[in-house]
């Protein structure tokens, strides 16, 4: 493995001191220091499932479009953007009079059917109609009532009513306009549970199945959880090569409808050189570490780090496997300083 060593550094820092006083070579000095008691790990390599990023939102489970049933004028639309709603309330009423016309003659159908059959009855018991009769009138009564409830239902139509506790999230038409069976009214989302919905590629979506738990940060929210595959599409997107699937948000999460969100996917496994995370020092934009050489005494390796895996980190570059290193190590250690290794 390429290594970084320390020239890179001091290279680094004198671009920094500017027009500075040169300081002493810090090797010269290190070696008269006391030596450093420190605790060490040993880089490993072992095998880590690898990790795809994909992009997700965060959606209500439930949600609806709530359009029109009827034709008509929009005669009130008594919600605004963003208002919560429960199950049963008036979200949009639509002018029907020819509707409310049509109910009035029905019934009035209905009623002359009564008449009709009442009359026909009492004159079956006189013998002075026939069983015929009364049948045709008992099917004619009935078919009235169902105009009746046909048409009561059609006016019912005529007031769009919350399906579900929830919240306005768009609206999409205003009142004075003309409603139309099918025209898309409002957009209702529930309060109550959340899903991540996202494009997981047809490459890793094979090795999910219901119920595995994945990783999930919300950067907007500075949320960080493990969510569960709820449902995965049988379909892939021809073409995105790609199979949509929805993860459950933990009860209680603080999450908002549409919000950005990463999940983590795992890969087919990978060897990987670990190091502790505590191991690893920043200076600017450099990472490093302590290596444990001969004597012992410590020095120096600048390193190029790769993803978490818990309390250890990816080691791309300046480590090689087996190499001891310095965990945590000492405000002041310097390159070349003597070591004492802890138990």
């Amino acid at each position: 493995m390429k290594h970084f060593y320390l020239p890179t550094l001091a290279v680094a820092l004198a671009s920094l001191a500017g027009c500075a006083k040169p300081a002493a070579p810090e090797g010269a000095t290190a070696v008269n220091l006391p030596p450093a008691s420190v605790r060490i790990a040993v880089a490993h390599t072992e095998n880590v499932a690898t990790l795809t990023e994909i992009t997700g939102t965060v959606r209500p489970v439930q949600r609806a479009q709530i359009a029109a049933k009827v034709m008509g004028t929009i005669d009130e639309l008594p919600v605004t953007l963003g208002q919560r709603v429960h199950v049963g309330d008036l979200l949009v009423k639509i002018s029907a009079g020819e509707i409310t016309a049509r109910v009035a003659q029905a019934q009035a159908q209905l009623n002359v059917a009564r008449r009709d059959l009442d009359r026909e009855r009492d004159l079956l018991t006189k013998s002075a109609s026939t069983a015929d009769m009364v049948r045709g009138l008992e099917d004619r009564f009935t078919l009235t009532q169902a105009m009746v409830r046909e048409a009561e239902i059609m006016l019912g139509y005529a007031a769009v009513r919350a399906p579900f506790d929830g919240v306005v999230a768009r609206k999409l038409a205003n009142a004075g306009d003309l409603a139309a069976p099918g025209m898309p009214l409002l957009e209702l989302e529930g309060l109550a549970d959340f899903q991540v919905e996202a494009a997981v590629p047809d490459s890793l979506a094979a090795k999910l199945a219901s119920g595995t738990p994945l990783a999930i940060e919300v950067p907007a929210a500075a949320l960080s959880f493990t969510g569960t595959l709820a449902e995965l599409s049988s379909a892939a997107d021809a073409g995105a090569r790609s199979v949509l699937a929805k993860i459950s948000v933990p009860a209680g999460t603080a999450v908002r409808s549409g919000q950005f969100a990463r999940v983590q996917v795992s890969g087919a496994p990978v060897k990987a050189l670990l190091a502790p995370a505590a191991a690893l020092a920043t200076l600017g934009q450099m990472e490093r570490v302590f290596v444990v050489g001969d004597g012992p005494r410590a020095v120096l390796r600048l390193v190029k780090i790769g993803a978490a895996r818990g309390d250890c980190v990816e080691i791309l570059a300046g480590l090689d496997d087996g190499e001891r290193i310095v965990v945590t190590p000492p405000v002041g250690l310097r390159e070349g300083q003597p070591l004492t290794i802890l138990p």
